[in-house]
């Protein structure tokens, strides 16, 4: 016989439906296939069906007689009543026995004829006709969830095997009834505009952004660039546009489109022989090949006077190519990769990986997605990928090249002189654009003039072809010479024009003009709009003559006093702890707003991470651990640790060598301090703040000093020593009242009553929070009343006021949403479903702890990541799914035990407790009840004693001894 519950109950035996009879029977067959080859007690089954009803002793064995009549193979053993079922005989059990077949399977078309079967074991809901509380309520694993994974995997197959029809058939009714899902929809959308129906697959993203968009969520990157290629054809691209006049180099353009079907190319040469130029039009050649996006990372592998692009960098760049927000990508480079990886997975994207240093430079960067292509250029071969090796030009190609680039009439008839002048640029690209670029400037030259000048290149030989990189700079004028000398000493990749004014120490107006009359002569390139940058070997040649230190200290000057403005704009509620910038710039712009800040930042922050590391080489210790300081904001919200504790440990080299400067060293180690107790790292982030504590003192800075005890106090709460914790807070909390800054008590009040919290303190936690919010409102600042508002929450929540805690959780979701506070609008997401939890509606608390949890996705914060964790599985062992609680919770307690937070790792024992005793594994259990109870009573929490008391209910071996 054969059992269905993937829909009504059904069963079946030799092709035939079986008669189930009345409900109540039903409901007794339920529960035995539920714990098919488990006996079940007749009270067991009793207590099931008829919780709280009285019921006659024989009610249950009539019930199986009466299916043992229909052919029910139900036995009587000494320990209750067992169903015993083979593999075929349950669809659930096939459901999954078929999708572990095609997770081992190899062949995709397999894999595809299994998932088709398994999907179509399901007829409706599972077990849609049964009232699931008569069957066991919260312990039902109900496995609905499975199948819209089921249908993801094969619509993914069946699109990868061209089958888009077939996947947009089934996906249509999963995204109708979850249009949040921005995976299936993802999908949907592929499928669609697989079948030229841009329109349908731009409905499809509408709709998944405004059911996103009641969650007060965004759709992420893949769904985005699925829009842009449905609404304007065209995927993400940063590739430069095609370099003008591109010729020759047929056989290396047929070799690369060659090797485009494998995963990798690298391509080398010399400075100049125009391996750049080469990968950007065979770029643009094999758009069609790569319709999901083209991308080009700068890696300054050899670029003078700036450091090679780290990894991190480099793949924070190509992830905002591709369409992540700044402040959603990872911290660590493990996490980057991860993210980038996932990003590319099912597109055909490809991928140029611009002067490359060294293999392992590129080896994290490249796709791991079948269809993306990487492109790699470099001065050094390579042992990645296919091998492209460029010589210079041969000679009827170079000269092919200078008259596209020329007026033709001026040089038609002249091919021997032609030929001489690309002889003396060494048949390199590069120089011959210079020469071409510079003698289309003087119209009046003939072209043996050109030629005689070339000839008198000095000592450069004329197989390097730096003669029309001389000869070019030589017809510039004075002061468009000390420019380009200026711009070879450029501690950053490139310069904007305010920036290159403060270089060369003249007006806005006067840097445009020359930075332009640079770029006419093919001498720099426009990176983007006002902004320029040099190529290596005209980097090399003009750093000939280094520039002077007053002119680099003037730059220097110019990013200290602009990024000072910059974070008064971008985050104001900052201005009052930021460090004066000490120095003046005359051609500083002004930010009309916040918004006009943060692109300042963003468009120089390569820039200013080159400035510090320049400013800690050459002794210039104000203007490195100001900017460092100054960073700190900016490299915290967009969790970008990497530099930000990296540029702050520069600063702290510098500036402790001077035992005088309380102001610098109490900066920096306050920043330092935060840094790592964001990252976890709680013993040092405690000894930096420590530090910190008396030189602001010193310095009779009440807000400093403020600052300062708040970050003592959290790794402090953190480490297990509330009542040290309370007093630091407390003592914040009177120097921000002494210096008037109603955002820092705020945030002091608001850590107060989360610690009362944690001690029982509901009434006074409940006041302090509700001033905090208070407070934060007057003054405006809506990232910290995120924060305030969703701990009102809790404490609502704990007092069961659940719904005032649902409000303010929402509130809370709507402000963290607002600012792009990831960290808060996952832990109010996670909230929301926790009340879920509370009120019985576990399907809706699952949903919220999913969108939290892909919230939080890329934010590197312990202590979120561990609460995620806890309360999954609370909400899984309410809802039945032992097992899933386990592996949650044990995953909070590695990371508890990881980041040494005494509170989380003693919720995370007691969860894996609670969870092994309900799975009957009570001999595992003990020693986490044991560490649980120990750990509350030593941090002298109230869960102490409620464990306690839970412990005394049992009998069994959990039982208190």
């Amino acid at each position: 016989m054969e059992f269905r519950m993937l829909g009504p109950l059904e069963a079946w035996h030799d092709g035939a439906p079986v008669p189930l009879g009345d409900q109540q029977q039903r409901f007794v067959l339920v529960v035995l296939l539920l714990n098919a080859n488990k006996p079940v007690s007749t009270a067991r089954l009793t207590e099931i069906v008829w919780t709280g009803r009285e019921t006659k002793p024989t009610l249950v064995r009539g019930y199986v007689k009466r299916l043992r009549d229909v052919g029910v193979g139900i036995e009587t053993t000494p320990t209750g009543y067992l169903l015993r079922l083979g593999d075929d005989q349950l669809d659930t059990v096939r459901f999954d026995r078929l999708r572990d077949e095609a997770g081992r399977a190899d062949d995709p078309r397999r894999k595809i004829e299994l998932l088709r079967e398994a999907v179509g074991l399901w007829r409706g809901r599972f077990l849609e006709d049964i009232d699931i509380d008569r069957v066991g309520g919260p312990e039902v694993v109900v496995p609905e969830e499975t199948l819209p994974d089921a249908v993801g995997d094969l619509a993914e197959l069946e699109l990868d095997t061209g089958d888009h029809r077939s996947a947009r058939d089934r996906l249509r009714p999963l995204v109708r009834s979850d249009p949040a899902s921005q995976k299936h929809a993802g999908l949907l959308m592929r499928a669609l505009l697989a079948g030229g129906d841009q329109v349908g697959a731009l409905r499809v993203f509408q709709s998944t952004r405004t059911a996103l968009a009641e969650l007060r969520m965004e759709p992420g990157p893949v769904l985005r660039n699925l829009a842009a290629r449905a609404e304007h054809g065209e995927p993400p691209s940063s590739l430069p546009s095609r370099p003008g006049g591109f010729t020759g180099r047929a056989a290396e353009l047929a070799a690369l489109e060659k090797a485009a079907a494998g995963s990798a190319v690298w391509i080398s040469g010399a400075p100049g022989v125009g391996k750049t130029g080469l990968a950007v039009e065979a770029a643009h050649r094999l758009r069609d090949r790569f319709p999901d996006g083209q991308l080009l990372a700068r890696l300054n592998g050899f670029t003078p006077g700036v450091a090679e692009t780290s990894v991190g960098d480099a793949l924070t760049e190509l992830l905002v190519e591709l369409g992540v927000p700044a402040e959603q990508i990872p911290a660590t480079v493990g996490r980057k990769a991860t993210l980038y990886q996932t990003t590319l997975w099912g597109t055909r994207t490809l991928v140029v990986l611009d002067n490359a240093a060294t293999p392992e430079q590129i080896r994290p960067l490249l796709p791991e997605a079948d269809g993306c292509l990487a492109v790699i250029t470099s001065r050094r071969m390579g042992d990645v990928g296919e091998p492209v090796r460029l010589s210079p030009l041969p000679p009827d190609e170079a000269a092919e090249l200078f008259t596209a680039l020329t007026d033709p009439p001026r040089v038609r008839g002249r091919a021997a002189d032609v030929a001489l002048v690309v002889k003396r640029c060494g048949y390199l690209p590069m120089p011959i654009r210079v020469a071409a670029a510079l003698f289309r400037r003087h119209e009046r030259w003939p072209l043996e003039h050109l030629l005689h000048l070339l000839e008198e290149g000095g000592p450069w030989g004329e197989e390097d072809g730096i003669a029309a990189v001389r000869v070019s700079y030589q017809q510039l004028g004075e002061p468009q010479r000390a420019m380009f000398r200026l711009l070879g000493s450029l501690p950053g990749p490139d310069v904007g024009v305010a920036g290159g004014a403060a270089l060369a120490g003249c007006d806005v107006a006067e840097a445009r003009l020359l930075l332009d009359d640079l770029h006419e002569v093919s001498l720099l390139e426009e990176a983007a709009p006002e902004r320029y940058q040099m190529l290596d070997p005209l980097k090399e040649f003009a750093a000939v003559e280094p520039a002077s230190e007053q002119a680099l200290v003037r730059l220097l000057d110019f990013y200290l006093v602009t990024l000072a403005a910059a974070v008064g704009a971008a985050y104001p509620f900052d201005r009052a702890q930021l460090p004066a910038p000490d120095r003046s710039c005359p051609v500083t712009p002004q930010f009309a707003d916040e918004a006009a800040g943060l692109r300042w930042i963003v468009a120089e922050r390569d820039n200013l991470v080159a400035a510090i590391r320049y400013a800690a080489r050459h002794g210039l210790p104000e203007h490195t651990w100001r900017l460092a300081v100054l960073l700190w904001r900016y490299f915290n919200t967009t969790n970008q640790f990497e530099d930000w504790i990296g540029t702050l440990e520069l600063a702290w080299e510098t500036v402790s060598a001077d035992p005088g400067n309380d102001l610098g060293q109490a900066h920096v180690l306050l920043r330092l301090a935060t840094a790592n107790d964001r990252r976890g790292h709680l013993a040092q982030a405690l000894e930096l703040a420590a530090r910190a504590l008396p030189k602001w003192r010193r310095l009779g800075d009440p807000r400093g000093e403020a600052a300062t005890l708040c970050a003592l106090a959290i790794p402090t709460m953190e480490l297990g020593k509330h009542e040290q914790a309370i007093a630091h807070l407390e003592a914040a909390l009177e120097k921000y009242e002494q210096s008037e800054d109603r955002r820092g008590e705020a945030h002091a009040l608001s850590m107060l009553g989360y610690l009362n919290e944690l001690h029982g303190n509901l009434d006074v936690a409940l006041r302090q929070h509700s001033a905090a919010a208070r407070l934060l409102r007057e003054v405006g600042h809506v990232q910290g009343l995120a924060h305030a508002v969703n701990n009102l929450g809790s404490v609502q929540e704990h007092l069961g006021l659940l719904s005032e805690a649902l409000a303010s959780y929402t509130e809370a979701h709507g402000h963290a949403a607002e600012v792009g506070d990831h960290c808060v609008e996952a832990y109010a997401l996670n909230n929301i479903g926790n009340v879920h939890r509370q009120q019985g509606r576990f399907t809706q608390a699952v949903r919220y702890h999913d969108k939290a949890r892909e919230v939080a996705a890329n934010v590197p914060d312990a202590d979120l990541r561990t609460q995620l964790y806890l309360d999954r599985g609370a909400t899984a062992l309410a809802r039945g799914a032992r097992q899933d609680a386990l592996t949650a919770c044990e995953a909070a307690l590695d990371l508890a035990v990881g980041a040494g937070n005494r509170t989380y790792q003693a919720r995370a024992h007691l969860g894996v407790a609670e969870t092994l005793h309900a799975m009957g594994e009570h001999d595992r259990a003990v020693k986490h009840w044991d560490a649980a109870a120990t750990a509350f009573a030593e941090l002298d929490l109230p869960e102490a004693g409620e464990v306690r008391d839970e412990r005394a209910a049992l009998d069994c071996a959990c039982a208190s001894r």
